[in-house]
């Protein structure tokens, strides 16, 4: 990964599952960061640690709203626009929001970056390829969205952001790029927020049956949440614009990962089959074509030892 040293950062989103660990490995490296978050969807206890630091800031306010970007103090270097609801339970239950933030959230953004003159990074998502017809997803492929399917408001969110980010940079030169961030697992998530790995781990751990949507055939292509941050600051560090995919390269079944993490936890939990989503992609993989040769990345950390340190986070949090 690129050595470039940011002076100050500011990360929107940033006490929700993959902004919080972007704030601490910027803070890690050095790095002043500013932490926006309305905690609609992220969690002040992903800053307990952070907040002991020099040089982090916490400021609870929305991205949507201008006399919040007004309020933010000094300029910044980089900024990472990572507000957004981003598992079906979340923006299902905040479908207006979501697509507030994907426009008026990443304009009120976008204009902050610009006249700071900092770096802009987008976190958008491999939903814009919607249920795909190509198989893996490169950057070129348009995808296949249901533009007024109930998980639109994310996709439609997310693919109007793009067009808005490509469109500020061609009409202000504002120096901005894309990533399209593929299925991430890690410490920090949520039990509730529906996504398969958070959800298969507490009831496992609970002794439950584990839900699995449809017959589990269904396949998806999972990073750990270090790889992901990796695959974002590379890209921050570079000149590229994106979008680029940074996802994992293994891809799983759904019912395969249920059977690892029963495996995993030693859990006597049965799978119990649920009906699956409407519009639910049927398979994901990205091609990470791109990022390996443009940004030097790749990932590094294996299913069994990501799954390892998931479930033990899991374990310890449901201990405290």
């Amino acid at each position: 990964m690129s050595g470039r040293a940011w002076r100050r950062a500011l990360v929107t989103g940033g006490a929700g599952f993959v902004g919080s660990h972007l704030c601490a490995r910027l803070t890690g490296s050095g790095t002043e960061v500013v932490c926006v978050d309305n905690l609609a969807t992220g969690s002040r206890a992903n800053l307990v640690d952070l907040e002991q630091r020099p040089g982090f800031r916490f400021i609870r306010g929305d991205a949507t709203d201008p006399a919040a970007w007004q309020a933010l103090p000094g300029r910044f270097d980089l900024v990472l626009h990572f507000a957004c609801p981003a598992s079906p339970a979340d923006y299902l239950r905040l479908p207006l929001e979501t697509l507030d933030v994907g426009s008026t959230g990443t304009r009120l953004a976008l204009e902050r970056a610009h006249a700071d003159g900092a770096r802009f990074v987008l976190a958008s998502t491999s939903e814009v390829y919607g249920d795909p017809l190509e198989h893996p997803q490169r950057e070129g492929y348009w995808g296949n969205v249901n533009p007024i399917g109930p998980r639109s408001v994310y996709d439609e969110s997310k693919r109007f952001a793009e067009a808005l980010v490509t469109a500020h940079r061609g009409v202000h030169g504002t120096d901005s790029a894309i990533v399209r961030i593929f299925n991430t697992y890690g410490p920090r998530m949520r039990t509730g927020d529906g996504r398969a790995v958070p959800t298969f781990i507490a009831q496992a751990l609970d002794g439950m049956p584990l839900t699995v949507a449809g017959d589990g055939g269904q396949t998806r292509s999972l990073a750990y949440v270090d790889d992901t941050v990796d695959g974002v600051l590379a890209l921050a560090a570079s000149a590229e614009t994106g979008p680029v995919n940074i996802g994992g390269g293994d891809e799983i079944t759904m019912l395969e990962l249920a059977r690892r993490i029963v495996k995993i936890t030693g859990s006597a939990s049965r799978i119990r089959f649920v009906d699956r989503p409407v519009d639910d992609p049927a398979r994901r993989r990205p091609d990470t074509r791109l990022a390996r040769e443009r940004l030097g990345w790749q990932p590094r950390v294996g299913w069994s030892e990501g799954l390892e340190q998931t479930i033990g986070w899991f374990s310890r949090s449901v201990a405290a």
